[in-house]
């Protein structure tokens, strides 16, 4: 499977409501709202933004045409912890999560949306700023970030997932990395991944993915 490598970069000023990029704040459809979760005791908490992806932008290096050609793809997850912040709830972790571990919404055009921005108790946002994402089909160095679509389960210590996940896929891969105002580990520098059933994929189905963190 060719992967596709993502570099992620600090930008002089802010990439456009749909462009794609890391961090920052999503971009949703009017009347959309934040996606959230419900805790054990009945409350509700906002999912970490990680990540939209605009499938046209990403389309040249798609040669597989593995995902839509347009539309917005973003990834949220339960990463507090891993971004140094009071989880409100369990993280992922070295297990295949459950469904409510993660959100990952396909939105097949990007007309009428708008940047959802969340702050904390004194007003602040809560993101660290965006980072602007590029691709590419060759690794873009020996020590480049593995922030990778499709990746190779190249971190995984056992040869398949477990059942009943054997044949999943990495839909996305994110490394370990820090910037000026954040610093992102998964146990001891590893990565997560989150999985996806070949059927899923190709039917842009994307409501059952999971994720896992593989420490190196």
């Amino acid at each position: 499977m060719g992967q596709i490598y993502i570099t992620a970069s600090a930008t002089s000023g802010k990439t456009g409501v749909c462009a794609s990029r890391m961090w920052g704040n999503p971009a949703l459809p009017e009347g959309f709202g934040y996606p959230v979760y419900t805790d054990n005791e009945g409350d509700d908490y906002p999912y970490f933004f990680i990540c939209q992806i605009n499938l046209a932008e990403l389309a040249p290096y798609d040669r597989e045409n593995r995902l839509p050609h347009a539309g917005l793809l973003s990834f949220f997850a339960k990463i507090d912890w891993y971004m140094g912040y009071d989880a409100p709830a369990d993280c992922i972790s070295g297990y295949i999560s459950g469904i409510e571990d993660v959100k990952v919404l396909y939105f097949p055009d990007c007309a009428n949306f708008r940047e959802i921005v969340l702050v904390d108790d004194e007003g602040q946002p809560t993101s660290p700023d965006e980072l602007a994402l590029s691709f590419s089909l060759a690794k873009p160095g020996k020590y480049c970030d593995e922030h990778i679509l499709f990746a190779e389960p190249d971190h995984r210590e056992w040869e398949t997932w477990d059942h009943p996940y054997e044949d999943w896929e990495i839909l996305l891969q994110i490394d370990s990395f820090s910037g000026k105002d954040f610093n992102l580990n998964f146990m001891d520098c590893g990565v997560m991944d989150f999985l996806i059933s070949p059927e899923n994929l190709r039917r842009a189905d994307f409501s059952e993915v999971r994720a896992i963190v593989l420490s190196t």
